[in-house]
């Protein structure tokens, strides 16, 4: 435990350091990131998933403190059942060990990078609903994506105890992802148009909090004849932060069918949620080529849940982490290419 500890609270480290250099250094000026910034910080971010999955590759059993095959033994029970160890044999059990933790953190990670695409698509509607200018784009989702690594870690460890005392809570997710995954596939663009006046959130604040009724430059609150008010601003925020929240609800469990590694889901969300800001200006600039990528959005999740529901028999048959990954990179790579195949028409982007 002590190990699992010890690289929990290192990994924290190294997001909250990135997160005050991206803060400090990067967001000094309120301005829209170029086509050419978000490429290069969704490179960096995409690189440090990748440098991590390298890690785990090599030295994944450290996180759990494992040292021997006894040791091994009880964290593969309890976590990658489907991790056939080798008896006596220690050293090539932990490399099957290493090398099917290092296929659930990255398979997870698409998952959940995948899935924050459609997270965007709504952040999107949320920014042009509200009227915020694309120069507190940045600010605002910093502030997001900083709350979203608090919720996703209560989130996921809350998740994994109770996956763990009861099982049938993965079938209830299962069955939860199916549905929602159906409901995406059927819904239309007009049924995702956002209401300020009607939101719960803002619905909320103004009945509870005093709110200035304009925008203040980047500013949260602001103090007015000596009374400190929330701004329109921070009620973005707060629309974002539970959308997320909605969100979770179908992203945090479509990686436990990956893993019931709470370890890994957190890390995997977490990179992919570092990399949401970066990635957010990049969707803007090219969404209108990607008008599939929704549907195999749609796809993913039903098939996630399928196999949530099915893990037992799957199990069973042989399917393993690399089967889901190989899926999982069918579903996105047949959306993209589709999307440039048979593109938009341009009576329907008018």
């Amino acid at each position: 435990m002590s190990s699992e500890i010890l690289y929990l609270s290192l990994f924290i480290l190294f997001i909250i350091a990135v997160l005050a250099i991206d803060l400090g250094l990067l967001s000094k000026r309120d301005k829209k990131m170029s086509l050419r910034e978000a490429l290069i910080w969704t490179f960096v971010w995409v690189s440090c998933a990748l440098g991590f999955y390298v890690f785990i590759n090599q030295f994944g059993e450290r996180i759990h403190g494992i040292t021997d095959y006894a040791s091994l033994q009880a964290v593969v029970e309890k976590y990658a059942k489907v991790v056939n160890l080798i008896p006596g044999d220690y050293e090539m059990s932990v490399e099957l060990y290493r090398k099917n933790l290092a296929l659930e953190f990255i398979t997870g990670y698409l998952i959940e990078y995948a899935l924050s695409v459609d997270n965007i698509f709504v952040i999107i509607l949320i920014f042009s609903s509200f009227g915020v200018a694309e120069r507190y784009h940045k600010r605002v989702l910093f502030w997001g994506i900083l709350g979203a690594i608090v919720m996703r870690c209560l989130f996921i460890f809350s998740g994994s105890a109770l996956v763990q005392s009861f099982s049938w809570i993965f079938y209830f997710f299962g069955a939860l992802l199916i549905f929602t995954g159906v409901k995406m596939f059927m819904s239309k663009e007009d049924d995702e148009n956002i209401d300020p006046q009607t939101h719960p959130i803002v619905k909320f604040f103004a009945k509870n909090f005093s709110v200035f009724p304009k925008y203040v430059s980047h500013h949260f609150i602001v103090k007015k004849g000596g009374k400190w008010l929330l701004t329109p601003l921070f009620i973005v925020l707060m629309v974002i932060e539970f959308t997320d929240l909605i969100f979770a609800v179908d992203s945090v469990p479509a990686v436990f069918s990956i893993t019931a590694d709470p370890y890994i889901i957190f890390f995997s969300n977490i990179f992919a949620i570092i990399g949401l800001r970066s990635l957010f200006f990049l969707i803007t600039k090219v969404m209108h080529l990607f008008h599939y990528l929704k549907t195999g959005l749609a796809l993913l999740l039903t098939f996630i849940g399928f196999k949530m529901i099915v893990h037992d028999w799957l199990h069973h048959i042989g399917f393993t982490t690399l089967h889901s990954l190989l899926i999982v990179l069918s579903i996105l790579l047949v959306s993209i290419v589709a999307s440039f195949i048979f593109p938009k028409k341009e009576t329907e982007t008018a």
